[in-house]
């Protein structure tokens, strides 16, 4: 790009960036361009929301708004017991570069997630996660031309590759190079460019350090081409969450709550939850769902279910004799979940649907499709759940949460009642929930890193007031943030506000969003991805 660049504000997002993984890469001086931006701007600690994971917290960073609002609360929506993975016609709020674009200021986004399929702006997006490999982008046909000028592109990294960090850097390369194409095309007043891997190979590889530093290597060689070639006025650098170990236990809350007389199960069935911690080794390797059709040995596993010998009982035994990873590779999530105790969803008073959205729902009459508990006893049955979660302790007494409270201290808006009912935080994000049946409540933590709720946030730059400071930074202040870089006011319904740091031309009110109807994600790669990282039980 020429000299003449017109951008003013470039948004750089390292998914899971925190002090914990980006202290020692600056001690080692591996990421020189990311330091940089830490030493001559302001820094600080970036608050997560809860649930702090990726599908919903970015939303509620480019929104401004908490998940009541936008109705984005995992990778999951659900429609009564039906789910689906979330897409970008999930977000019922409007993005900053929407608002950006009713002030006549143009954006090219790149990679960030819970975009697909793209809605029209002044500007240009490639989507990140949740979409597709070969993902609409806006304009039309724009993937085509980047792959014309660039090379190829991946939403995903290539599972065939020998090297994990390679695979993961390769991507991180595509997404700078992709930026600087549509930078030099479309020339944007507005930059927001997102990495993910520094996310997915915590989720993969904690302990490969090899491969997280060269990820982050390949990220700041990026990130140091971006601002040469775009000059930005403004950079700033933000995580949706942190990232660190899980040094407590997996607390099964299903497990739990069948206990306490609330969750309802079934064998051999189509309960949820539908996908299983084995996974199908033919998707892994690329073929379609449909392939593959267990026929006689899923009948087979769904009678041995019903006599009670389920899959979670066969894994235990393999794990004692030491061939549970050997099957697992092999044994399809379809033939899994034909033998596995599974939550009756309908049958049960309250469950957990998905981890992701730490929380327990109550099934209630009048409002899912279902419901088994009355209106009137709904307040009962919650107080109920709350004091029995806040009881619940490790074998050395500790308790499993930090907070066990309602939904509404949450979550509030228009979405609000698509959320959980109950909102359980464990412990310094030191415990793994999970929602699978096991028939024990408590193991070790089925992922030894996983998410925190402190993130980082950095800025530098023509519009940033070095000494005025972050304050106590929330992810909801990004977006009024970069709005103050180009002096538009915030939404008033943001929960946000404009960090210390830049000067806040205040807070306007906008038209309600009007969103397109909802259209299914439906994809077998993507939901194959999302189990695969652990997002999806």
């Amino acid at each position: 790009m020429d000299d003449g660049s017109s951008l003013r504000t470039l948004l750089v997002g390292i998914d899971a960036a925190c002090d914990r993984v980006l202290a020692p890469l600056f001690e080692d001086d591996e990421v020189p361009t990311l330091e940089s931006i830490y030493r001559d701007g302001t820094s600080g600690s970036l608050e997560s929301q809860i649930p702090p994971w990726t599908a919903s917290a970015w939303p509620s960073l480019y929104t401004g708004m908490n998940p009541g609002k936008h109705g984005v609360f995992g990778f999951l929506e659900f429609d009564g017991y039906e789910w689906d993975v979330v897409n970008a016609t999930d977000v019922r709020e409007r993005t900053v570069w929407e608002h950006l674009d009713r002030h006549d200021f143009s954006s090219v986004v790149v990679n960030v997630p819970v975009t697909h399929p793209p809605r029209a702006f002044d500007g240009a997006v490639i989507p990140g996660y949740t979409a597709p490999e070969n993902p609409d982008c806006h304009p039309e046909g724009l993937l085509a031309d980047v792959r014309d000028a660039v090379g190829e592109y991946r939403v995903y990294p290539d599972e065939n590759a020998e090297d994990l960090g390679d695979a993961y850097s390769d991507c991180v390369r595509m997404r700078g190079e992709a930026f600087r194409y549509l930078a030099d095309r479309f020339d944007p007043d507005f930059g927001f460019l997102e990495f993910q891997a520094t996310d997915s190979i915590f989720h993969e590889a904690p302990d490969d350090e090899a491969a997280i530093r060269a990820i982050y290597r390949e990220l700041d060689r990026q990130l140091g081409a971006t601002l040469e070639a775009t000059d930005p006025a403004n950079v700033v650098v933000v995580s949706d969450h942190g990232m660190g170990p899980y040094d407590g236990v997996e607390f099964r809350v299903n497990e739990f709550l069948r206990e306490e007389g609330h969750v309802e199960t079934r064998r051999g069935g189509e309960g949820m939850p539908t996908w299983a911690t084995v996974r199908d080794d033919s998707l892994k390797r690329g073929a379609d769902a449909d392939e593959y059709e267990p026929g006689l040995a899923k009948r087979a596993m769904a009678s041995a279910a019903g006599l009670g010998l389920t899959s979670q009982r066969i894994g235990t035994v393999l794990g004692w004799v030491g061939l549970a990873d050997a099957v697992a590779a092999r044994a399809p999530t379809s033939l899994v979940n034909a033998g596995a105790d599974q939550v009756d969803f309908p049958a049960s008073s309250a469950y957990v649907r998905s981890r992701i959205e730490l929380g327990v729902r109550i099934n209630l009459e009048g409002r899912d499709p279902e419901g088994v508990v009355p209106p009137e006893e709904y307040e009962a049955v919650r107080m109920q759940l709350i004091d029995a979660l806040r009881s619940v302790t490790t074998a050395d007494g500790e308790p499993i949460f930090e907070e066990v409270r309602p939904r509404e201290e949450y979550f509030h808006g228009p979405e609000s009642e698509r959320a959980v009912d109950v909102v359980t935080v464990p412990a310094d994000f030191d415990h793994f929930l999970s929602a699978t049946l096991h028939g024990e409540q408590f193991g070790p933590p089925s992922e030894p890193w996983n998410h925190k709720l402190q993130g980082t946030v950095a800025a530098r730059g023509a519009d940033i007031d070095h000494a005025g400071g972050l304050g106590d930074a929330h992810i909801f202040d990004v977006a009024p943030t970069v709005l103050a870089t180009f002096d538009v006011p915030a939404d008033e319904r943001m929960d946000g506000s404009a960090l210390p740091c830049v000067d806040s031309p205040g807070v306007d009110s906008y038209p309600r969003f009007e969103r397109d109807a909802s259209v299914e994600t439906a994809n077998e790669g993507v939901e194959r991805r999302l189990a695969d990282l652990g997002y999806l039980e």
